[in-house]
């Protein structure tokens, strides 16, 4: 059995080879890429990605990564087109065929059809002698020098460059796109990144719990309302608008002093000029805010109207700390 210091050198080995080699298609960039992403930019049509075996599975991912960036696409199985799912190629769509030796069977068998369509097509292969490159209106070459496999035979480092070929055809589309935050969040609705792009302080602020006081409220009358709402705080304010905070910190400062809590209202104990947020920020703004000033709350606000009070914990919830 092999020791772990040649287990991980065989690691280091492989992270090096696919290194090396994603950094060598800078060398292999030509004007077809600049082409092809200009032609998709403009194109009325979507982007087939088509493939066998492991050049499939990365041709799928390639898809994801295109539609959830902003350019409509679609994956197309080599070997199903030529049994029927040719169809669902449309004349102004541009196809991508990915196959490292560009001889493969059914990609050879494929091409003609396609062609016959006048079907514009760009190949993602590692030949730039093989049938598919010679056949294509754009060659992206994602030659490679050996593959992380020990043996050179298993799709390794291939698929690697394959693969950030089509990671750097989304990046570039999306940004001639001008594809921001809130598309990405329109297409990402799901989830935890979903909800760092949309989630808003209204969507999870508890309306049933808002701690409100007036100035001249007496200290029990504090404590309860505190209590009551199970946020650690409560807002005093004035013709609607938030005008001071007392938190639980500010009730064991007053105990610490040895005041007459008695005879304490609320103006006597609360933090004047509270920090406040707007209803319509987002909640992952708002989890930087108690990050950056470290606190636990913030009084929120809708159109300079107290709103409610957030805590951390409402933030926690939903999974974004």
């Amino acid at each position: 059995m092999s020791s772990k210091k040649n287990i991980l050198e065989i690691a280091k080995e492989s992270f090096n080879n696919q290194g090396n080699a994603v950094l060598a298609l800078t060398s292999q960039l030509t004007k077809d890429f600049e082409y092809v992403v200009n032609d998709i930019h403009q194109s009325k049509g979507r982007v087939i990605v088509s493939g066998i075996g492991k050049s499939a599975i990365i041709g799928m991912k390639i898809v994801a990564t295109l539609n959830s960036t902003g350019t409509p696409s679609i994956f197309m199985h080599a070997a199903e087109a030529i049994h029927g799912d040719l169809g669902v190629v449309q004349k102004d769509d541009i196809l991508i065929l990915i196959s490292k030796s560009g001889n493969t069977p059914e990609i050879k068998n494929l091409l003609p059809f396609l062609k016959q369509r006048s079907i514009k097509i760009a190949s993602i292969t590692s030949n730039k002698d093989s049938f598919l490159a010679k056949n294509s209106n754009y060659f992206l070459n994602c030659f490679i020098e050996k593959e992380a496999c020990i043996n050179n035979l298993a799709p390794t480092t291939s698929t690697t460059a394959q693969l950030v070929i089509g990671d750097a055809l989304a990046i570039c589309l999306s940004y001639l796109n001008g594809f921001n935050e809130k598309d990405f969040a329109k297409h990402h609705p799901g989830g935890i990144l979903g909800k760092k792009l949309y989630l808003k302080v209204s969507d999870i602020l508890d309306k049933n719990l808002k701690p409100e006081l007036s100035e001249n409220d007496d200290f029990k009358t504090i404590i309860d309302i505190i209590s009551k709402n199970l946020l650690g705080a409560a807002v005093i304010t004035k013709n609607k608008k938030p005008i001071g905070i007392i938190t639980d910190g500010d009730i064991r400062r007053m105990f610490s002093k040895k005041q007459k809590l008695n005879q304490c209202i609320a103006k006597d104990i609360m933090s004047v000029n509270p920090l406040t947020i707007k209803s319509d920020i987002l909640a992952s703004e708002a989890l930087e805010i108690m990050n950056q000033k470290k606190i636990s709350q913030l009084v929120v606000v809708k159109n300079d109207d107290y709103a409610g009070l957030i805590h951390l914990h409402n933030i926690i919830n939903e999974g974004l700390a």
